[in-house]
């Protein structure tokens, strides 16, 4: 029996998702925590690495397992055994050759910028302070022109090891509230640090500090002319989509809701 989890963490404090020797990582926790449950060492498979800083709101992992529970047992009982930053939320039975990562057809990220003279003080764990002023108007036709397929060389890390920069960026949207902006972006996949350079290019040309449209640095096909790498504390996973058939509600539908509420 394979079963699917959906789970949500705030990043601070863990060197990103994926286990590491010596850092404390997502996955780490997890694994963990499973194993007290199980009782047994249990590798799990996720859909997202994300890295040091980022949080989630739906990432999805997956293990197989033999033992019987019920749903609420499994969530109840990871849960106890996780700290308060990292929650599962969901359960799904899913076929025995499911992988989260592999079985995604898209992957969904908002980043999130307080744009503000003030310090969003109950807000820095999970929003980019910009204090200049942000042509909103700038921001949503630049940002437009990131959809389709590409080659995002252009918005790649430096140490990304990615063999194939041509990415297709299905949907973008943007969106202000009070003084919150946020934008969203879907893909196939993403190059490693992806986002936080689009975002981080998007704002140096709303603050006229880049010359280039978005449409020309993408053509340049070079590091050096998108803008700086924004931090990871305004990045949020908001999951996976599969297949309609696999029944599996695994995205955030947007960090909006969250912020209105």
């Amino acid at each position: 029996m394979r079963l699917a989890f959906t789970l949500e963490y705030d990043g601070t404090n863990f060197s990103g998702f994926q286990r590491q020797t010596n850092a404390i990582t997502i996955q780490e926790q997890i694994e963990n925590a499973i194993k007290k449950v199980e009782g047994s060492d249990i590798s799990i498979n996720y859909s997202g690495r994300t890295d040091a800083g980022v949080h989630a709101l739906s990432q999805v992992f997956d293990f197989e397992t033999d033992i019987l529970r019920d749903h609420k047992n499994w969530i109840d009982g990871i849960n106890s055994n996780l700290p308060k930053t990292i929650s599962v939320k969901k359960v799904f039975e899913v076929p025995i050759d499911f992988n989260s990562r592999f079985s995604a057809k898209e992957r969904k990220y908002s980043y999130v910028i307080y744009n503000s003279k003030n310090k969003p003080l109950f807000f820095d764990r999970f929003s980019h302070w910009v204090t200049n002023k942000l042509d909103i108007d700038i921001m949503i036709n630049q940002l437009q022109m990131f959809k389709g397929e590409h080659d995002f060389t252009s918005f790649k890390s430096s140490s990304c090891n990615s063999k194939n920069p041509i990415k297709t960026i299905s949907n973008v949207d943007i969106q202000k509230i009070n003084n919150f902006i946020i934008i969203t972006i879907s893909a196939n996949a993403f190059l490693q640090n992806m986002v936080r350079i689009m975002v981080g290019t998007l704002i140096d040309i709303a603050k006229k500090e880049n010359n280039f449209s978005i449409s020309e640095i993408i053509m340049k096909k070079d590091r050096s002319f998108a803008g700086k790498t924004s931090p990871s504390r305004g990045l949020f996973f908001l999951g996976p989509t599969y297949s309609d058939n696999l029944r599996i509600d695994s995205l955030e539908s947007s960090i909006f809701d969250r912020l209105k509420a």
